[in-house]
């Protein structure tokens, strides 16, 4: 682990995995210890990850100031972590929540940006709707799972407005590809991971302009890769393509048989996928 001092003077925690040009990565959850992305099921292999371990998550300090924890305040952390690194540009992976961190970042510091990489990339700082049909389609391809029946059955009751706790941690198979061993110890570590209290905040009023971001991303220079996986009922495939749209030079990668967490789902076929548009 190695640290760096944010312009407020909050510690922050960083990792290095692998060998070769960085690739810096941002974790999603919201506000989510970056262990979970693990080295990206061996992602490492083929360039040097530095994962960031947000303010207040994993070896990052908590910030005196828990209004630091607003997504749009955190920019400011990449752009430390970059100058550290010492970098001119850098390659940017971020996952889920964590691409609104990314998209944010790119939107201030275009020159900063060598390559974009989105994974399964929250649609809500560009203001995408993902519509009930469009996760009740992906859900349907999950039918012939032996969980489907207790999953779908949550599913029903959150969309009627009715779901309880225990729903919402019902649906959790439908976030992984293959809801095996490996993924199920993969959701335990998710709740021990994250910072509530941050990740409460992390989308607070005023964190987003959406028109003005997707203004902002319709002029930048830089190659972006929309991963999605072809179940995940976060952003699914037809809105990812859409996510696709808001940028000029970007390419939408489909895995067949992910959810919400591609390189556990077929890490192969993952890195493949990546290393093609990062080389």
């Amino acid at each position: 682990m190695e640290t760096l001092t944010a312009a407020d003077g909050t510690r922050l925690a960083y990792h290095r995995a692998g060998a070769g040009d960085p690739l810096v990565c941002l974790p999603g959850g919201p506000m989510q210890d970056s262990a979970y992305l693990g080295d990206l099921s061996g992602l490492s292999d083929h360039r040097a990850l530095v994962l960031l371990d947000l303010r207040g998550t994993g070896g990052s300090e908590v910030p005196r100031d828990a209004a630091t924890y607003r997504c749009d305040r955190q920019v400011a952390d990449v752009e430390a972590l970059r100058a550290d690194l010492a970098l001119d540009r850098i390659d940017l992976l971020a996952h889920s929540a964590g691409a609104s961190l990314a998209l944010l970042y790119a939107a201030r510091y275009p020159e900063r940006i060598g390559q974009l990489v989105l994974l399964n990339p929250s649609p809500r700082a560009v203001a995408l709707d993902v519509t009930d049909l469009d996760r009740r389609e992906r859900a349907e391809l999950r039918r012939t799972e032996p969980w489907f029946a207790e999953a779908w059955a949550a599913f029903e009751r959150i969309w009627s407005g009715e779901a309880t706790a225990a729903d919402w941690a019902a649906i959790t198979p439908f976030t992984y590809g293959r809801w095996d061993a490996v993924d199920q110890e993969h959701a335990a570590l998710a709740d021990r991971q994250r910072n509530d209290d941050a990740a409460a905040a992390y989308y607070g009023t005023g964190a987003f302009d959406p028109i003005a971001l997707r203004a902002d991303l319709a002029e930048v220079a830089f190659p972006t890769l929309i991963v999605a996986g072809e179940y995940d009922v976060a952003l699914p495939p037809r809105c990812a393509a859409e996510f696709a749209s808001f940028f000029p030079d970007a390419e939408l990668l489909v895995q067949p048989g992910a959810g919400h967490f591609p390189w556990l789902d077929d890490p192969d076929l993952f890195a493949r996928g990546l290393m093609a548009h990062l080389s």
